[in-house]
C-alpha cells in the first residue's frame, strides 16, 4: 500500500512539474512577442534566454547570439555559441562567429567563417568582407581574386556604409571595392606604385564624390610622394 503511495505521489509531482513547465514556456513565449513588439532588445534577450533554459534548442542558442550581434554585444554573442568550427553549424552561426570575431578585432578567426559563408552564398558583399579581411592581413594575392570577384558582381543599388566620419555615408560598392583595389596596388610597391593607386582613387571618386575616405586616403598619398620626390631632390654628400 505504501509502494502504491509513493508511486501516486511521484507521478503526480511529475505531472505537476510537465505542466509548470508548460505554463513557464508559455509564458515566456508569449513574452518574447511582446517585447519583440515593443522592440525591446533586453526584453527579447531575457525572454530567449529563459526559453533555452526552459527547453534547450540549437535554433534558440543561434537566435540568441544574433540578437546579441545586432545589439553590437559581440563577446555575449560568441559566448553563447562558441568559436568553433562546426561542419553543421547554420548560416546564421556562422554570421554571428564571422562578424563578432571581425568586430572584435580577430581577423585570423573571422576569415575562416567569412570564407564559409561565401562558400555557402557566393555575393560580392561577402566578398568585400574577404577582401578587407585578406588585405588586413597581408593576404594581397586573395585580395585581388576578392576584388576581382566584387568588381564583376556588384549590382546597381549595392552600397557599402563607411564610418570613419561624423555622419555615416554609403557609397557604391563597386566604388568600395576600387578602393581596395588601390590599396593593393599601393601595397604591391608602396614608392613605384604611388601614382598608379591615386589612378585607381580618382576613377573611384567620379562614382562616389561623397566618399571621403578616398579622399582622405588621397591626400596622405600625395603628401607622400611630396616627401620622396623632396628627398630625392637633396643633395647628397
Amino acid at each position: 500500500m505504501k509502494r502504491l503511495i509513493v508511486l501516486i505521489l511521484l507521478v503526480g509531482s511529475v505531472q505537476l512539474n510537465a505542466q509548470n513547465n508548460t505554463e513557464l514556456l508559455n509564458h515566456f513565449e508569449a513574452y518574447y512577442k511582446q517585447m519583440k513588439s515593443q522592440g525591446d532588445v533586453q526584453g527579447i534577450i531575457n525572454a530567449m534566454t529563459h526559453l533555452n533554459v526552459l527547453s534547450p534548442s540549437q535554433a534558440r542558442l543561434d537566435t540568441l547570439s544574433y540578437i546579441y550581434m545586432s545589439d553590437g554585444k559581440y563577446s555575449q554573442a560568441l559566448n553563447t555559441i562558441g568559436i568553433d568550427k562546426v561542419v553543421n553549424d547554420s548560416d546564421i552561426a556562422i554570421q554571428v562567429k564571422a562578424v563578432s570575431l571581425k568586430s572584435l578585432n580577430q581577423p585570423k578567426l573571422a576569415l575562416g567563417f567569412f570564407e564559409e559563408m561565401f562558400k555557402r552564398t557566393p555575393n560580392a558583399p561577402i566578398a568585400y568582407e574577404l577582401a578587407e579581411l585578406n588585405l588586413q592581413l597581408q593576404n594581397l594575392t586573395d585580395t585581388e581574386k576578392n576584388i576581382v570577384y566584387g568588381l564583376a558582381n556588384s549590382k546597381d543599388g549595392m552600397t557599402k556604409t563607411f564610418y570613419e566620419s561624423q555622419t555615416p555615408y554609403d557609397v557604391p560598392l563597386k566604388s568600395a571595392f576600387m578602393y581596395l583595389n588601390a590599396l593593393v596596388t599601393y601595397n604591391k610597391d608602396k614608392k613605384a606604385n604611388l601614382d598608379a593607386a591615386v589612378d585607381i582613387l580618382d576613377a573611384a571618386l567620379k562614382s562616389a564624390p561623397n566618399f571621403n575616405l578616398i579622399q582622405l586616403t588621397k591626400n596622405e598619398l600625395l603628401r607622400q610622394k611630396q616627401a620622396l620626390q623632396a628627398g630625392a631632390a637633396q643633395p647628397k654628400n
